[in-house]
C-alpha cells in the first residue's frame, strides 16, 4: 500500500503537512509515502483523477488531510476506481463527515494506517445544462444553509472576520424563500419554494446539525431533509431539535402540516425556472438551474480508524 497525503494547506488552523510529517516520523512501522499540496480548489480531484490514470494497479490510500472540502475533493477523484481508498486526517477547520464515525479519532495517522475498508455509496450530482458532474459524500444542502455557506466562503476570501454570523444574517434577508423546486424518485415535493433541503450520505452539517439521524453511508439511498418556507420565528423554535436530530418527529408539530418532509430516495431532481442557484457539496458551491443528483452505491474504499 502506498499513501498519497493530499494536503490543503489552508485548512483549518493546522498546518496540515507539518502534522503529516511528524506523525510519519513516528509511526511504528514505515509506509511509503507521498506529499501533495493543493495549489487551488478542485486541484485536490486534477491530481489524485491525474494519479489514479496513471497508476491504474498500484495500492493507494489518498490521505485527504483538511476538512470536508478536501475530503470531497479526494473522493471525488476515486469513484469506482478500483485499488484506490480514501482516508481522511480531519484537520480542517468543518469536519462534519467524521461525526458519523463516532469513536474514531482521524487525527491519529497510527490508527489511520491501521484502520479498515468500509466501501461507503457518494452522491452523483450531475448539472443538467453544462453536463458538468461533481460529487457529494457528506451531504449536499440547498436552500438557505447553501445560500449562508457560499456568503461565508466569499467572506472568509475576502479575510473579513465573523464570516459566519455575517453569513447568517444575509441568509436570513436572502434565503428563506428560494425559488426552488425538488423532486424526489420522480414525486414533486414542492410548489416553487423551499427553505432547506438536505440530500444525505452522512449525518452532520454546518458543523453541529445532526440533519439526517437515520442516513447510513452504505445503504444505497440518499436521505432527503426538507423544510418549506416557514416565518423565521417559527422555524427559528425548530432549530433545537434540528441540532440534536429530533427534528423528523418534531418538526410537523412545529411547523404544521406539509411543512418538513423526511424520506429516501435513490434519485433527486433540483432546479429552478427563476434564477440559478447554488448547491453546497461538503461546503464546496455548485451553481446553476437544473441539476440531478443520484446515489452511486459502494463507489468509494473508505478508511476508518482503527479503534
Amino acid at each position: 500500500m502506498k499513501y498519497i497525503f493530499v494536503c490543503n494547506k489552508n485548512a483549518g488552523q493546522r498546518q496540515a503537512t507539518s502534522l503529516i510529517r511528524d506523525q510519519i516520523q513516528k509511526l511504528s512501522n514505515k509506509i511509503e509515502y507521498e506529499l501533495y499540496e493543493t495549489k487551488a480548489p478542485l486541484d485536490a480531484t486534477r491530481f489524485v483523477t491525474e494519479y489514479c490514470d496513471a497508476h491504474k494497479d498500484e495500492e493507494t490510500c489518498f490521505v485527504a488531510c483538511g476538512g470536508d472540502g478536501t475530503i470531497n475533493e479526494v473522493a471525488s477523484g476515486i469513484v469506482n476506481k478500483k485499488n484506490k481508498s480514501i482516508a481522511p486526517f480531519a484537520c480542517g477547520s468543518g469536519n462534519d463527515l467524521i461525526k458519523y464515525y463516532k469513536g474514531k479519532d482521524f487525527l491519529s495517522l497510527e490508527k489511520i494506517v491501521n484502520g479498515s475498508n468500509k466501501v461507503i455509496d457518494i452522491l452523483q450530482v450531475t448539472n443538467l445544462v453544462t453536463n458538468e458532474i461533481r460529487y457529494s459524500i457528506n451531504v449536499c444542502n440547498i436552500g438557505l444553509s447553501a445560500v449562508v455557506c457560499s456568503k461565508a466562503n466569499k467572506l472568509k476570501n475576502k479575510g473579513k472576520t465573523n464570516a459566519y454570523n455575517k453569513a447568517l444574517l444575509h441568509g436570513i434577508i436572502h434565503g428563506m424563500k428560494n425559488k426552488i423546486d425538488i423532486e424526489v424518485d420522480g414525486e414533486k415535493l414542492t410548489n416553487g419554494e423551499l427553505l432547506i433541503c438536505d440530500l444525505a450520505n452522512h449525518h452532520y452539517v454546518g458543523g453541529k446539525y445532526f440533519s439526517a439521524p437515520n442516513a447510513l453511508c452504505d445503504d444505497g439511498l440518499i436521505d432527503v431533509n426538507l423544510f418549506l418556507p416557514v416565518p423565521l420565528l417559527k422555524f427559528a423554535k425548530c432549530l433545537p431539535k434540528y441540532e440534536k436530530g429530533q427534528h423528523p418527529e418534531a418538526a410537523p408539530k412545529i411547523l404544521g402540516d406539509g411543512k418538513f418532509i423526511y424520506k429516501k430516495a435513490k434519485e433527486c431532481h433540483i432546479y429552478s425556472t427563476v434564477k440559478p442557484f447554488e448547491l453546497c457539496l461538503d461546503g464546496e458551491m455548485f451553481e446553476g438551474t437544473d441539476f440531478n443528483v443520484k446515489i452511486l452505491p459502494k463507489s468509494i474504499n473508505f478508511i476508518v480508524p482503527k479503534d
